[in-house]
């Protein structure tokens, strides 16, 4: 009994002494970190060419930010699959690594204890030419490109002036290629679609406006010839639209940076002849047979599907696979609702179709609701401009005037702006339909078309070589 209470009475000693010891690991104190101000997950603008200075203010307890402190910047440059790396402090820079939207670091090193802190930030890369508007104009048949400042000064005819050669002839649209934000490494360029038979459609860097190749280096095979309808943008960088009268899909079967995405293989096949007024809803594609001189359709993918639908016993209007007519002036559809179609026949009558149509599993129907002789017949011309706002209400153009309609009520009625004769040559509304971009001669005009408005020019671009025909504008 006397061994063990020796043997307890040494066991317990032991463990207050351990205890007693341990006490200085519960007075621990965490080194002090950086405190940097109004930079962590912010936004820098940098300008291509100019000088990036970042300089934040950096704090840390019981050190010198000079002496005790290493900086590293690191700046991800991902189309070319490697980081930017610069050191010191604070970063000095000419901005090189092209315009777009850049994630980066600061790490900050605290050399007396080798710990490292890393802070977010981005970088928005941008040149002269990431702000502002590129007017496409017809300048007595050859197309001529104008880069319009913030500021509404005019650089007029900037291709030739970088490329000392003429655009081709016959211009027809300015598109856009913009990337989405999952394709960080694509780059925005513009291609200045133009038909002409005996020279090549260029497409431009956006943020530079040079030349980086042809429109032609668009297709994997490229046709004997190119005559393009209308283009619209699917996925950002991939195109759709009416090239030849046929429907082209470009291919999304490979990475969104790769060389091949969105290039255009074979032309849906088919016996059709695609009018350019054609909508792709997410789910199919709807358009005008001038061939057939019936409405058609594609699957998702721009499989040609014809006439392969039903037609409403309901309405009994016309028949939507055979309208009897085959010069369509203008239709944009979309995914639900009530929808309109202009023709015009041979003998110059011009008809408004109104439809809908139902294209779910199960169900694919067209149904012809009215045919009626548009109330504004005797105002459209031959070249006439068409857009039509989410709301169902139409402005085309009539030589120098534009005109509002409303289908509902068949109301009819002609802007304010005054464009002093000039003919309306470029007609575009914006998202909001509170704005009509209209070019004419020599000059481009924002319209407020909002509610309450008739048509109020509230700006004006002149200096514009030729006359517009079309514009891409970014803020």
């Amino acid at each position: 009994m006397k061994f063990r209470l020796i043997l307890i009475l040494t066991i317990l000693v032991g463990l207050y002494t351990a205890c007693k010891k341990d006490l200085g690991n519960y007075d621990y104190h965490p080194p002090a970190e950086p405190v940097i101000s109004e930079f962590r997950d912010s936004t820098f603008a940098a300008l291509l060419g100019d000088s990036l200075i970042l300089n934040p203010k950096i704090t840390i307890a019981d050190a010198d930010p000079k002496k005790d402190l290493s900086f590293e910047w690191r700046i991800s440059v991902a189309e070319e699959l490697r980081e930017a790396v610069y050191t010191g402090f604070p970063l000095r820079m000419v901005f090189n690594l092209g315009p777009g939207l850049r994630n980066s670091k600061l790490i900050i090193i605290d050399n007396r204890n080798g710990l490292r802190y890393v802070v977010p930030f981005k970088i928005l890369g941008s040149t002269e030419f990431s702000v502002g508007s590129l007017v496409l104009s017809d300048d007595n048949g050859t197309a001529r490109l104008s880069f319009v400042k913030p500021d509404n000064t005019v650089i007029a005819d900037i291709y030739k002036s970088f490329h000392n050669e003429d655009l081709p002839k016959n211009p027809v649209q300015l598109y856009f290629s913009d990337p989405l934000p999952y394709q960080p490494i694509t780059n925005q360029d513009y291609w200045v679609l133009c038909n002409d038979g005996t020279k090549k459609s260029p497409v431009l860097d956006a943020s530079t406006l040079l030349r980086k190749r042809y429109f032609n280096d668009q297709f994997f095979t490229q046709p004997s010839t190119i005559n393009v309808g209308k283009l619209v943008p699917f996925m950002g960088t991939v195109p759709t639209g009416v090239i030849n009268n046929k429907l082209y899909v470009g291919v999304t079967s490979t990475a969104p940076f790769a060389p091949d995405y969105g290039k255009f293989a074979n032309e849906q096949a088919g016996d059709y002849l695609l009018s350019k007024h054609f909508t792709f809803t997410g789910a199919l594609y709807f358009g005008f047979d001038t061939k057939s001189k019936g409405f058609v359709t594609f699957g998702a993918d721009g499989s040609y599907l014809g006439k392969d639908y039903i037609v409403d016993p309901d309405g009994t209007a016309f028949d939507p696979k055979n309208i009897g007519m085959d010069n369509l002036l203008f239709m944009q559809t979309g995914q639900a609702g009530t929808f309109y179609a202009f023709f015009k026949a041979p003998d110059g009558v011009i008809t408004e179709l109104s439809f809908n149509y139902t294209f779910d599993s199960g169900t694919r129907r067209v149904r012809a609701i009215s045919k009626r002789t548009f109330a504004g017949a005797a105002l459209v011309q031959t070249d006439s401009k068409w857009v039509r706002n989410t709301l169902n209400v139409f402005y085309f153009t009539s030589n120098d005037k534009i005109y509002r309609y409303n289908p509902l009520n068949e109301d009819l009625r002609v802007l304010d702006a005054n464009f002093a004769g000039k003919k309306v040559t470029m007609l575009k509304i914006s998202t909001d339909d509170n704005t009509l971009t209209v070019g004419t001669e020599g000059a481009v005009y924002t319209v407020n078309v909002s509610v309450g408005v008739n048509g109020v020019i509230t700006k004006t671009i002149s200096g514009i070589p030729g006359a517009a025909v079309d514009i891409v504008i970014r803020k």
